[in-house]
């Protein structure tokens, strides 16, 4: 395994796999170190989280603190910033837009968006899976990021793991199940979410809210269960993965698998 795609279903609790339904869920645990109680950061708020996922700080470091990006006053690089100069081609595809600020420029080969709020995030997951699909098997990328936000808006719409929540999980798991049909070998592919939640919302300490899935996947691996776990933990992954170095300021460390 020498290159990543990374899935995010945004707001995906742990125990919505198995009640979703999909049965690739249980395809994808039979080949795959995964880490089924990890934990996220304070605020378990979108951008928060993700911001601390890509570079592998909390959010008391990074700043960003709401859904609303602001420079950081003490830069630290991100995954696709540490992996342009090693000659690593990267691309988001995304539809919520302000993921767009994941990335500083000239860090992406490619990045596609497609509104979740114009299309509906039920059509903008599958049209955005494609594209991923697509460029995945034209250009063979290092780096692909992928981020499906349908089971977040159905959380806030009408309430974690109710109905329409858990069909949003289960549609999101087509989208992974398409991405990784027919995929080369060598990529290891890491399904995660950013956070959990409860009732119609998120951003608290509570379990619901803090607790997130990480799934680790590749054809050739056995299934394993593991302990602990952070979305700090993800980038020296995705680094150490591609044969990169982690980026000094880093406080996540490589997940075992």
């Amino acid at each position: 395994m020498k290159k990543v795609i990374l899935i995010l279903v945004d707001g995906m609790r742990p125990d919505s796999l198995a009640a979703c339904g999909h049965p690739f869920v249980n395809e994808m645990l039979a080949h795959s170190t995964h880490f089924l109680a990890a934990r996220t950061v304070m605020p378990s708020v979108t951008l928060p989280c993700h911001m601390s996922l890509f570079h592998s700080v909390t959010p008391e470091r990074h700043g960003i603190l709401s859904n609303t990006y602001v420079p950081q006053v003490r830069p630290v690089k991100g995954i696709c910033e540490t992996l342009r100069p090693a000659g690593k081609k990267c691309a988001l595809f995304y539809n919520w837009e302000e993921i767009k600020d994941l990335a500083r420029p000239d860090s992406l080969a490619y990045s596609t968006y497609v509104s979740g709020h114009v299309y509906g995030y039920d059509q903008a997951n599958p049209r955005l899976t494609a594209l991923a699909k697509a460029y995945i098997t034209s250009d063979e990328p290092d780096f692909v990021f992928l981020y499906l936000g349908w089971s977040d808006a159905a959380g806030h719409h009408s309430g974690w793991m109710g109905e329409e929540y858990l069909e949003a999980v289960k549609g999101s798991w087509a989208c992974i199940e398409t991405i990784c049909r027919d995929l080369s070998e060598d990529y290891l592919v890491i399904v995660t979410a950013d956070h959990g939640g409860h009732g119609r919302s998120h951003g608290s300490d509570m379990p619901e809210d803090m607790t997130i899935p990480i799934l680790c996947w590749n054809p050739s691996l056995p299934s394993r269960a593991k302990e602990g776990g952070s979305i700090l933990d993800i980038a020296p992954t995705i680094n150490r993965t591609l044969g990169v170095e982690p980026d000094a300021e880093w406080e996540g460390e490589p997940l075992a698998l």
